[in-house]
């Protein structure tokens, strides 16, 4: 497997390296994901101008018919900067599912505007008894004539308090772990019965707890087939899996040069750290570990360019991987800058914060430890 880049995408990460270095400034940053909105809508023009909103769409879908290498390329980049602004929501999840779920008036409706950066999109689909089990929904929707009533709540839906517009998972038939009988609906937020309670995670990135109770919406608002949408959402969700692998990639990478340049100038004993055996090995196995990820994550993004049924289970390997390393190169990071590194004077402490969400996102290392096991058939 060739896993060096094309001379475009190398030509792309050339790019966003430089604007993350040079126009992404950390107290920018800072000040921006402290502000109402949690991000910069100069920033996510700039992105839109670029064509990064646009890369993953095909050309016929108004995009750059650019494919999961490109996502990578683009994720890790932005993991370098701790780039706050909400891409995986909007891009990956919400445009890839309207992509491949939406007639064409839902793609003439939604996908433009979320390659020129006009709308802001989320998910609901997580549940508080679900855990992340994407079959495991409780919230329901009920055919009443030409509509549909939704009832239920959803947890932790990245980038709800920005949102225009909802996907909202809810169940139409079957119990409440079947995979069939699934269905996406395309909610507005203000409608009356939805009710947000907006917050920050430990990262400072915004998310959503959403209750709905009674809302109304028109058959319109179904994206794809009722209750046959489980496959779809499922491969969605592991692109998006991957999509986050590839942000720690960029974040351990960068938390690596950062310890590494620390333990060059930082003296004990009248010797730098960097002097230390000690410290070398933990270094080189934080190199080791992160190259093997980087490993992971290409294998597995290469199985979604060629839409091989090996996705499934090479998304779950790269999460785990990804997971685990993260959890040591930022853990070593901060033993060896000592307890400044989790104060806000270094920017460690932000990328150990931003590391422990997403180890948690979309499932954890031992969730799909687990899953890759199943799929195996270990």
């Amino acid at each position: 497997m060739d896993f060096s880049l094309s001379e475009e995408q190398q030509l792309l990460k050339d790019s966003i390296t430089q604007f993350v270095d040079k126009d992404y400034l950390f107290d920018v940053r800072q000040k921006n994901i402290k502000s109402d909105l949690g991000y910069s809508s100069d920033f996510w023009k700039t992105f839109a101008d670029l064509g990064w909103l646009g890369m993953p769409f095909s050309e016929a879908d108004g995009g750059y018919d650019g494919g999961p290498i490109d996502l990578m390329v683009i994720m890790e980049s932005l993991g370098r900067g701790l780039v706050v602004e909400p891409y995986i929501p909007n891009v990956v999840l919400a445009g890839g599912l309207i992509s491949r779920l939406g007639n064409e008036e839902q793609k003439t409706n939604f996908l433009p505007k979320i390659i020129s950066g006009e709308i802001q999109m989320s998910l609901a689909f997580a549940e508080p008894q679900s855990r992340f089990n994407l079959s495991d929904v409780i919230t329901t929707a009920t055919k009443d004539g030409e509509n549909y009533i939704l009832d239920g709540y959803k947890a932790v839906v990245m980038n709800g308090p920005s949102s225009d517009t909802l996907i909202v998972v809810a169940r139409t038939s079957g119990t409440q772990l079947e995979e069939k009988g699934l269905s996406l609906f395309l909610v507005d937020p203000s409608a009356k019965g939805v009710s947000m309670r907006n917050y920050s995670n430990v990262d400072g990135s915004k998310a959503s707890e959403v209750t709905l109770e009674g809302v109304e919406v028109s058959t319109s608002s179904l994206l794809g087939d009722e209750g046959n949408i489980y496959s779809v959402l499922e491969e969605v969700i592991d692109l998006a899996t991957l999509a986050i692998s590839a942000e720690a990639v960029g974040i351990m990478e960068k938390m690596n040069e950062i310890t590494l340049e620390y333990t060059k100038t930082r003296e004990q004993f009248g010797e730098t750290l960097s002097s230390f055996q000690a410290l070398q090995h933990r270094a080189a196995k934080m190199f080791c570990e992160i190259e093997l990820t980087k490993s992971a994550v290409i294998a597995a993004m290469h199985a979604a360019d060629e839409n091989s049924n090996e996705l499934e289970r090479l998304s779950s390997l790269a999460k785990f991987q990804a997971g685990e390393t993260l959890h040591l190169v930022s853990n070593e990071a901060i033993q060896m800058h000592g307890g400044i590194g989790v104060t806000e004077e270094y920017d460690i402490g932000f990328y150990l914060k931003r590391a422990r969400v997403a180890e948690q996102i979309f499932g954890t290392s031992e969730f799909h430890q687990a899953r890759y096991a199943d799929i195996s058939g270990f």
